[in-house]
């Protein structure tokens, strides 16, 4: 992949822009992972590489014990109150465009799915409760769509995101006031492996 072909995926330019400024200041840019100045040399050795076998314990790194360590579940932490590891995104009243906003959680979402190979999610439309059945179903697949179009140019594979509308039919909120409609409007993800 070319930088040109790379600074056409949606999100980047930003990236790109940040990683040429470092350089251009003479600057590298951070790593993505660092150790503390006494776990370097307990952690690495002399050729930099982490070594086999377990690490010593830290404040970063633990064993898992208990419940869920069998590498069959996924990881919490999605939506409050629907427990899912990809939050919802939401979109404008009588609209499937999608806002800068729910375009920075896609983002996080399509690498979360890139370290989750084996996971699949079907992508729900929702609206809120005004217009008719019809015409939100039909909204409801216009914002599924969207979101998995956004997801395919990031590069999440097409076989691991199935799409499905349920208009006006489960509302997240049942309450008729924009608040209440503001949280219907949305693109809700569940996950299967």
């Amino acid at each position: 992949m070319t930088l040109r072909s790379l600074s056409r995926l949606p999100g980047t330019s930003l990236v790109l822009a940040a990683l040429v400024l470092a350089t251009a200041c003479g600057k590298r840019p951070p790593a993505l992972a660092t150790a503390t100045p006494g776990e370097t040399d307990a952690a690495r050795d002399r050729a930099g590489r982490i070594p086999e076998g377990p690490l010593p314990e830290g404040p970063d790194l633990r064993p898992i014990e208990g419940e869920g360590t069998s590498g069959t579940d996924i990881p919490g932490g999605g939506y409050p109150g629907e427990g899912g590891p990809l939050a919802d995104i939401h979109f404008e009243y009588d609209s499937a465009a999608l806002s800068d906003l729910a375009r920075a959680v896609l983002e996080k979402h399509a690498l979360w799915l890139q370290g989750q190979r084996d996971a699949s999610v079907l992508i729900e439309g929702h609206c809120d409760e005004r217009g008719t059945v019809e015409y939100n179903l039909a909204l409801g697949e216009q914002r599924a769509r969207a979101t998995r179009e956004y997801l395919l140019g990031l590069g999440v594979d097409p076989a691991r995101l199935r799409v499905v509308s349920y208009g006006k039919e489960r509302p997240l909120d049942p309450g008729g006031d924009d608040a209440a409609r503001a949280k219907n409007r949305r693109a809700h993800f569940s996950m299967a492996r």
